[in-house]
C-alpha cells in the first residue's frame, strides 16, 4: 500500500507519496487542470490511499479518486492548522505532511456527502445570499425614505406599497435615478428568490427527514431542510453533544486544573444554519412551553443572559433535531405528553412509513 499526500491547487498541484514503511517514495508537481493530476495518480501503482485539505470542490476530486483509490480521506482545514504550524511552509512540506498524517493513520476527516446533497446545501446558500441582497436593498429604499422624512404605509413591500414607492416625487434626478434601479434590482432578486424556493420546496417536503423535523414548533422548512442537508446522516454522530459543535453552537473552552473559563461559541459549521436554528428559537419559545421552560432555565431572571439562553435553545433543538432523525419519532411536549399537533399541510404525510424510512436514514 502506498500512501499520496496532495497539495491541491486550481492550476498547480503537488503529491507525496510514501511506501509501506513511510519513506518517501515520489514526489511530483503537476502543471494543469485536476484532470491531468487524477490522471498522473492513476498511472501509479495500485493499491494507494490519498489525503488531501478540503477546499472548493473538494467533493469532485473525492468522486473522481474515490474510482482509482483505496481510500481517499479529506483532512479538515481548521484541525491542520494546528498541526502544520511551520515556519518552513510549501507545497511540497504540506504534501509530504499529509501523507505521513495518512499513514500513521491520524487524519482529522470531515464528511463527505453525496453529490446531491452538496448540490442541496449549495441551493440553501445560495437562496440566504439573495435574501441578504433583497434585505440590503430594501434597506437602501428607506433610507432615500428617512433621508427625506417620508413615513412609508405600514405593508410596504406589498404590490400597492412598491407602486406608491415608485410613484414618490424626489427632489433630485439622481435620487429617482437610484430610487428605480433599487427597484428594478428587487423585482429581478424577488424573482429568483421565488424560483429557488420553488425548487427548494419540492425537494424539502418529499424528504421524509424535512416533514418530520417540521413536526417541531417554530420549525419550518427553511430551518428543516437547511438542518437536514448539512446533517446528510445522524449516524455519523455518535453522541447527540458532537451536532452541536459541528454547527459550531458551543462555547470555546479553555480548562486547565481547576479553572474552566467558557467563551463566546466556536462557530464552526454553516452559519446559515445557525442563523436558521436562533431564528426558530425564537419561534420555538412562543409556541411550546417545554421550549420556553428551557429558555427561561438559561435566563435565570436575567435580561443580560437572553443572547446566552437563546444560542443554548438553538442548540438544545439541534439535539432534539437529532435524537428525532435517529429514533424517527415526531416531536412530543413532555407538559401534556401528547403528540404536538403539525400544521394541516403536514398531517397528511407524517405516517409510520415515513417515519420507518427517516429511522433507517
Amino acid at each position: 500500500m502506498h500512501y499520496v499526500g496532495l497539495d491541491v491547487h486550481a492550476q498547480q498541484s503537488t503529491y507525496c507519496v510514501l511506501d509501506g514503511n513511510g519513506k518517501v517514495f515520489q514526489r511530483r508537481t503537476v502543471f494543469g487542470s485536476w484532470h491531468k493530476l487524477i490522471g498522473k495518480l492513476d498511472s501509479m501503482p495500485k493499491p494507494f490511499a490519498v489525503c488531501y485539505e478540503a477546499s472548493l470542490g473538494y467533493g469532485f476530486l473525492y468522486d473522481r479518486l474515490s474510482k482509482i483509490a483505496e481510500r481517499v480521506e479529506v483532512a479538515n482545514t481548521s484541525q491542520l492548522r494546528l498541526i502544520f504550524r511551520s515556519k518552513h511552509k510549501n507545497d511540497r512540506a504540506d504534501a509530504e505532511k499529509l501523507a505521513k498524517l495518512l499513514f500513521i493513520d491520524q487524519v482529522p476527516v470531515i464528511h463527505v456527502p453525496k453529490p446531491e446533497i452538496r448540490a442541496w446545501r449549495s441551493i440553501i446558500e445560495h437562496r440566504h445570499s439573495l435574501v441578504s441582497e433583497r434585505t440590503r436593498i430594501k434597506n437602501g429604499l428607506r433610507a432615500i425614505l428617512r433621508s427625506r422624512a417620508i413615513v412609508p404605509p405600514m405593508r410596504l413591500w406589498t404590490k400597492a406599497g412598491v407602486t406608491w414607492l415608485a410613484g414618490i416625487d424626489l427632489d433630485s434626478d439622481l435620487d429617482i435615478l437610484r430610487r428605480d434601479m433599487l427597484l428594478e434590482r428587487l423585482c429581478s432578486v424577488e424573482k429568483m428568490v421565488a424560483r429557488v424556493e420553488k425548487a427548494l420546496d419540492a425537494r424539502g417536503t418529499a424528504h421524509p427527514g424535512v416533514r418530520l423535523l417540521m413536526t417541531i414548533p417554530g420549525v419550518g422548512l427553511r430551518t428543516a431542510e437547511a438542518v437536514m442537508a448539512y446533517i446528510d446522516e445522524p449516524g455519523r454522530f455518535t453522541r447527540n453533544k458532537a451536532v452541536g459543535r459541528y454547527f459550531g453552537l458551543v462555547p470555546t473552552q479553555d480548562a486547565s486544573s481547576r479553572k474552566n473559563h467558557l467563551g463566546h461559541i466556536t462557530k464552526e459549521g454553516s452559519p446559515t444554519v445557525r442563523k436558521l436554528l436562533v431564528e426558530a428559537a425564537w419561534q420555538g419559545k412562543r409556541r411550546s412551553r417545554r421550549i420556553k421552560a428551557f429558555y427561561e432555565r438559561i435566563l435565570r431572571d436575567d435580561k443580560q443572559r437572553k443572547k446566552i439562553a437563546i444560542v443554548a435553545t438553538a442548540h438544545y433543538i439541534l439535539r432534539c433535531m437529532l435524537a428525532m432523525l435517529t429514533t424517527g419519532e415526531v416531536w412530543r411536549n413532555r407538559d401534556t405528553d401528547k403528540i404536538y399537533s403539525p400544521p394541516q399541510r403536514l398531517r397528511r404525510v407524517i405516517d409510520k412509513p415515513i417515519l420507518a424510512a427517516v429511522a433507517g436514514n
